[in-house]
């Protein structure tokens, strides 16, 4: 980054659900002074005017109109600040232009991305560019995928600690999620499977768990697909629908942290239903949903109201296997729904951490547990709701 820039950050897309959630947490927690200099950025100024008041903020708080039709008002945006941090998605309709003009101008960047095919586009066509200009971008800053990115991270911090090295074979196992997916989450995947429909590169990466790690191809993943009774938990356990985004998050984790779990390391993720013949009639019925798909669900832009909002909750568990037979537990919880309240608030805490707490990262497309790892961790139990917590094996 060459040039001082006028902001800290910029909210993109903050007329939108997800955006006046993160610019109402920023307000909130960290105020519109001189400290954190912040501006709010979209295509309509009337509608950001109007989020402007409704938070509170002053009238001549900075508003940036800005359009990923037109790329050149996005390359006047990024040229204006540190960091840009956006919610506009599906991102592979919305966000490409807005990760080359970050790339090109040397500008941080944070999404809420769950979409691996896109990602994969985005490292091939930018990582060299944003490594040679200094921008660090990191994908999945939200729900999908930090509880898990770190949460496999903090399990194997506990792993060294307790049996004396990391753990070759983990599982993660959402215990307990009260709370709605986003209408973005549920447009995102649409549209992924849109693609894929059409592009048989795309359905073959999305098949792939070392989609996100260019020239590596490590060991035979579980598949997760399937319910089963796991006797670890005492749970039937049913596919996850973010396992097919948290599992290839955590491996381009574990490749950019150069393999220290081994390159036969391995991890699956599913969501526990309950033991007995209850669990496994949920666990099929959970494998079978098409729900997410259902065109008369949430739309991007909408959502649950702050009471549901502030109701919701997630809990999940991590199990780490050695070789001997020896394991270690650990889990991270949340204290809102995993789709807004507390996605708007990892995002933001994880912004903050790439701005104030890793200068030294240098340029290159990231994931949260590379990019921020431990220093990221702090920032979620003081501020966002998230607790880390090692548990008895």
């Amino acid at each position: 980054m060459s040039a001082p820039r006028t902001f800290d950050l910029v909210v993109y897309g903050a007329t939108g659900f997800t955006g006046k959630l993160v610019a109402e947490y920023i307000t909130t927690t960290y105020g519109a002074g001189p400290h954190l200099r912040w501006a709010m950025a979209g295509r309509n100024l009337e509608k950001l005017a109007k989020t402007r008041d409704d938070l509170g903020l002053p009238e001549d708080f900075p508003l940036i109109v800005a359009d990923g039709a037109q790329p050149e008002t996005l390359v006047e945006l990024v040229s204006q600040t540190r960091l840009v941090l956006t919610t506009v998605g599906p991102y592979q309709l919305y966000g490409s232009a807005l990760v080359k003009a970050c790339a090109d101008a040397g500008t941080d960047y944070v999404d809420l991305c769950g979409e691996p095919a896109w990602m994969r586009q985005m490292i091939d066509a930018h990582a060299e560019t944003a490594q040679k200009n200094g921008a660090r971008i990191v994908f999945s800053c939200g729900f999908d995928s930090v509880p898990f990115d770190l949460g496999v991270l903090f399990l194997q911090k506990e792993a060294r600690k307790t049996l004396g090295g990391p753990v070759k074979t983990v599982k993660g196992r959402v215990r307990k999620m009260k709370g709605g997916f986003s209408g973005g989450t549920a447009a995102s995947l649409k549209a992924t499977l849109a693609s894929a429909a059409q592009d048989p590169d795309i359905l073959n990466l999305l098949r792939n768990p070392f989609a996100l790690t260019p020239g590596f191809e490590g060991a035979r993943q579980p598949s997760g697909a399937k319910p089963y009774y796991d006797e670890d938990c005492g749970s039937w356990a049913a596919p996850f629908i973010m396992a097919a985004i948290n599992t290839r998050n955590i491996h381009r984790s574990h490749a950019l942290l150069e393999h220290p779990w081994g390159e036969d390391f391995t991890y699956e993720e599913m969501l526990l239903t309950g033991p007995g013949e209850q669990g496994e009639a949920v666990a099929k019925a959970v494998a079978e949903d098409k729900s997410m798909m259902k065109e008369d669900g949430l739309k991007p832009g909408e959502g649950p109201s702050r009471e549901e909002r502030e109701s919701g909750s997630y809990d999940v568990l991590f199990i780490g296997k050695a070789d001997d037979g020896r394991s270690v537990r650990v889990s991270v919880s949340g204290d809102r729904d995993p789709g807004y309240g507390s996605t708007s608030k990892m995002i933001t805490e994880s912004a903050l951490c790439l701005l104030n707490d890793r200068p030294d990262l240098k340029g290159g497309i990231w994931t949260p547990a590379a990019a921020m790892g431990e220093a990221l961790i702090p920032r979620l139990t003081k501020n966002a709701g998230l607790t880390f917590t090692v548990e008895a094996a």
